[in-house]
Order: C-alpha cells, then structure tokens, then sequence
C-alpha cells in the first residue's frame, strides 16, 4: 500500500499508520512516550501562538507540548520512529484542544476536555504486511497518480477551503518551523499560498482530468460531495467518450452528517442551517482494457465492499 499527501502532517500521519511496522518501533517509542511524558512544562511558541494568542489549549498544555517537541527535535530520530513520536503528540493534543474539530476557530468558553492534562500514548501501529512494507509520499496529487499500484484512491478537497487551513496546527507541529502567524485562528502565513489545484474553481477540473490520464492499467476511486465544486451526476454512461473524470464510472452515494457551525455575533445565532445531511459520491473509474470486459461488473463492485 502507498499512501500520499502533500501536506507535511498528512505525511507524518501515513508515515506512523502504513510505512511504519510494528516490530520496528515498539520498543523504542515505548521508552521515549514514558520519558516525554515525564518532561515539565517550558512554555515557547507553541504557548504564545496557540495558547496566548488564541485560545486552542490551556497554557499548562502548550508548555508541555514545546518541550516534548523541542526534545523530539534535539534527539534526530529516524524517521518512521520521528513519524510515531509526532503522531502520539498530536493525537495527545487533540484529545485536550477546545475546538469541534477543525482549526480555523477554537471555542469561545473552554471544551472540558481542554483541562485534562496532555498525554502521549502509543499510536496504534500495525504489525508487518503479510505481503510487503507500505510506503508513505509527499507528493502533489498529479505526481502520485503515476505510482504503479492496481487501485488508486483520491479524496480531494471539495472546495476553497484548504485541508492546510483546516488543520494547520499539525502542520506547524510536524514541520517545528514556528513561521509567523496570521488571523484570530494564528494560521500558518503560507496557508496563503498553499492551496491544492482542488481547491481553485477554474483549475479543479484540469486537475482531476491530469489525475485520470496519469492513471492508465488501474482503477481509480474517487469520493466527492454534492457540496462541492462540480455537480454531480452528469456524463456517467460506461459507453460514452471520457468527458470529464466522472465519464465511465459507477457510482454509488452515501449519506452524511453534514459539518455546520452556525455563525453567530455576540453570541446570538445569525441565519440559518439549509441542510443537516449531504451526500458523499464514490465513482470508480474502469481501466479501459476493462470496460467491456464480462467480468468488469464483480471487480468493481468488490470496490464498493
């Protein structure tokens, strides 16, 4: 299995949950989480930018956090060992942030998980593949389509909002280069510049047809929403000429909770909720050899499995 992303967390993510075995790490991310967790508190950016600034985690947990990742730096591990470490960290944040999830905002009183005291625990890595090691990428989508594999799955972002934006606290985590800050959120400056070709309206579909001329001799799974970019549903018949990336697919649609954070100003709701539930659409794109083959039909439902 290949796992990509172009963001440096995502990578870190892929790293510890598909590259990463078991066997390899274990032991030595044991010793290191029991001695992070046994380090005091040394407030640095961490604090300022995401507990002073803003208001994402109490200070107490901030200044935790600077010096288990200070330490983490100073001590140059190997990366796939680096890549557990880092994920027990984050995950460890996570469960003591006051958000609902996202980070473009954190709440206006305290979650009451926020109080707890951070802990790392062991990421729950997988023991080696029966049939071979994963390898996580850092890669731009358009790159990774070339990758040789049978099955190609995409979950692009739906729209401008950029997965960095979203999470760019475990980007600035991850990468510890304590970049300057903008906005109530303290995002990272770059989330400026660093958007995906998926979250451009004009340049989206250019992209995801770049993705499906990349894919040749596989299978390509792709997830949408209804709440995105394009429409969904249109040029679909297995026997048409490829229009877009959604031409010779099947589809299948899954309902979701939709993610709704009303608005509000001084602490009064303003407007309104249109829909509490969206669509999720999974296609998958046939091969050409296997278009018309008379076993096309299981192969691709078994994707649906």
């Amino acid at each position: 299995m290949v796992a990509n992303d172009h963001n440096a967390y995502a990578h870190t993510l892929a790293t510890c949950y598909v590259q990463a075995d078991l066997e390899d790490v274990r032991r030595d991310a044991g010793a290191l989480i029991a001695e992070f967790n046994g380090l005091a508190g040394k407030p640095g950016y961490f604090t300022k930018t995401f507990c002073e600034d803003s208001r994402f985690f109490q200070p107490k947990n901030g200044a935790r956090v600077d010096a288990i990742r200070d330490e983490l730096e100073r001590k140059g591990l190997p990366p796939e060992l680096k890549a557990v470490l880092l994920v027990s960290l984050m995950e460890a944040a996570d469960r003591v942030d006051s958000t609902t999830g996202l980070q473009m905002a954190y709440l206006k009183e305290w979650a009451p998980r926020a109080h707890n005291d951070i802990e790392l625990r062991m990421p729950n890595v997988l023991p080696r593949a029966r049939h071979g090691k994963g390898q996580a990428t850092c890669l731009d989508a358009e790159q990774a389509a070339a990758t040789p594999v049978d099955v190609a799955y995409i979950d692009p972002p739906y729209n401008q909002h950029s997965y960095l934006a979203n999470y760019h606290i475990w980007e600035t985590l991850v990468r510890w280069d304590k970049p300057e800050a903008y906005g109530v959120a303290c995002k990272r400056v770059d989330v400026r510049e660093r958007k995906s070709t998926f979250n451009s309206r004009p340049k989206f579909l250019a992209a995801f047809k770049d993705i499906d001329r990349g894919r040749e001799g596989k299978f390509l799974v792709v997830s949408f929403n209804n709440e995105g970019f394009k429409p969904t549903g249109r040029r679909r018949s297995a026997r048409r000429p490829r229009q877009s990336v959604d031409a010779d697919a099947r589809l299948q649609a899954l309902r979701r909770r939709a993610n709704r954070h009303l608005p509000t100003r001084r602490a009064k709701k303003v407007g309104k909720v249109s829909h509490l539930r969206n669509k999720e659409f999974l296609y998958v794109v046939t091969p050409q050899e296997f278009e018309f083959a008379p076993d096309a039909a299981p192969k691709q439902a078994a994707l649906f499995a």
